[in-house]
């Protein structure tokens, strides 16, 4: 999952981009408020985390021109202001959630976990495919009942495929939601990680789960044969 991050502390941009990648999510940084905007405009984003006072364009902005732009990303607010005025502005204009600093990184990123599964119309945090559980809140995986141990990363692309079930996505889609430093972006990248994952998620003689469509892309499916 692909997040974006717009926040003018470098010590929270440390802190919590540090959390936010060995979590396994991809992410994108800025703490200027224009640049944030462009960001949003130029990617999709599964949540965009959004502070307030921010130079350039202040957050408030930021929020109304996405919202004039109908970009779909949830936006979670990052900021200082915690009077119920500057909640219900922020919401008013768009805002999924509010998270008043100083906050528990924990609780950033379960409600970060409950924005990307609204964003895929999710409610469960369990999904279950199969014979394959997910458990997007504990991060854990089960295959047939037993575990399934998989890399942050790993588990950010079962997550993502999961999410959009049923559906082909393209090699370019899996890039842009799964990997965010362009060092990542070698030509077979998204071919290894799929093999990979398929030989953790479906060993030996286990039906299949992720399927190639030649030319379009992997789609996350029970194989009907």
């Amino acid at each position: 999952m692909r997040l974006l991050f717009v926040e003018d502390s470098k010590r929270l941009q440390d802190s919590v981009g540090r959390g936010l990648r060995k979590a396994g999510y991809a992410l994108d940084v800025t703490g200027d408020g224009n640049e944030g905007l462009w960001f949003a405009e130029s990617n999709s984003y599964d949540t965009i985390i959004l502070d307030l006072m921010l130079p350039g364009l202040d957050g408030l902005t930021v929020l109304r021109r996405l919202h004039e732009q109908e970009n779909n990303a949830p936006v979670l607010i990052l900021t200082a202001k915690d009077t119920v005025e500057d909640r219900v502005r922020g919401l008013g204009l768009g805002a999924d959630d509010y998270l008043i600093k100083p906050f528990a990184f924990e609780e950033l990123l379960a409600r970060i976990q409950a924005l990307c599964r609204r964003r895929y119309a999710r409610k469960n945090a369990l999904v279950v495919i199969g014979d394959l559980e997910i458990d997007t809140v504990a991060r854990t995986v089960k295959q047939a009942g037993r575990n399934v141990d998989l890399t942050p990363r790993e588990f950010m692309l079962l997550e993502y495929l999961a999410a959009r079930r049923g559906e082909v996505i393209s090699r370019s889609e899996i890039e842009a939601h799964i990997y965010s430093d362009s060092v990542d972006l070698i030509s077979n990248v998204v071919d290894s990680a799929i093999c990979s994952l398929r030989r953790k998620i479906c060993p030996g003689n286990a039906r299949p789960l992720i399927h190639t469509r030649r030319g379009m892309g992997y789609i996350l499916e029970i194989d009907p044969r």
